[in-house]
């Protein structure tokens, strides 16, 4: 019962090209009609993970968001809560982590009422050709990490090794997740979450303990989705 309950909440949508499938997301924001009939002042911009490197950097999460997105679209800069670059990777998370808190203590972010983790409306996640969401990999001890709202890697398989990230109480406690996943890179990884009758083993994989308290949904392009 508990899961037929979550795939009611799971849904997969597959895009023909990585442009399409760009396109139909965050993208489309900062384009007429979009950009001008939205009320931004009451958006609050997190980062799920973040590298630990200086903003300007280009392994930055914050400037890749910054110069696709966010420089577009007038967003009030208060409402941006980037990780403290200037701290290592430990004083990072826990300085992250006291941010959100102090917006919980404001009533900016909600907790949820079935966890007591903080809600947020929506998380926007990628997948790894490893599985890995977040800076949560396979086989890593922070995946069993259920006490922290946010936490920190020094020992990343990807670089930059140092990162902070999201724990999963915290992802899974949001009314919505997107999972957006491109290209033939992860084909196996989104086979593995996705398919059935393999015997693969949904949680197996990082991606595959992502649920949420709302709604779930995969977008694919075909690339991603081909071995489904």
């Amino acid at each position: 019962m508990a899961a037929e309950e979550e795939m009611k909440k799971k849904k997969v949508e597959i895009f023909d090209t990585e442009e399409e499938l760009a396109v139909s997301l965050a993208r489309k924001l900062k384009e007429p009609p979009y950009v001008g009939s939205l009320d931004w002042s009451k958006w609050h911009v997190f980062w799920l993970d973040e590298r630990v490197v200086p903003k300007g950097h280009p392994d930055s999460n914050y400037k890749l968001a910054f110069d696709g997105f966010l420089s577009y679209v007038p967003i009030p800069v208060e409402n941006v809560y980037a990780i403290n670059d200037a701290l290592p990777a430990e004083g990072a998370a826990e300085d992250y982590e006291n941010c959100v808190r102090q917006l919980v203590t404001k009533k900016v972010v909600p907790l949820s009422t079935i966890t007591g983790f903080p809600a947020f409306d929506l998380m926007l996640l990628g997948m790894g050709p490893d599985g890995h969401v977040a800076s949560l990999f396979p086989g890593h001890p922070l995946l069993n990490e259920n006490e922290r709202w946010v936490t920190y890697i020094k020992d990343s398989p990807k670089p930059p090794p140092e990162r902070i990230t999201f724990t999963f109480p915290v992802i899974n406690s949001s009314k919505y997740i997107a999972v957006v996943v491109a290209g033939p890179g992860e084909v196996e990884a989104v086979r593995k979450v996705l398919g059935s009758g393999d015997g693969d083993g949904h949680d197996s994989l990082p991606a595959g303990m992502v649920s949420a308290e709302g709604e779930l949904t995969w977008f694919l392009d075909k690339d991603a989705a081909s071995k489904l």
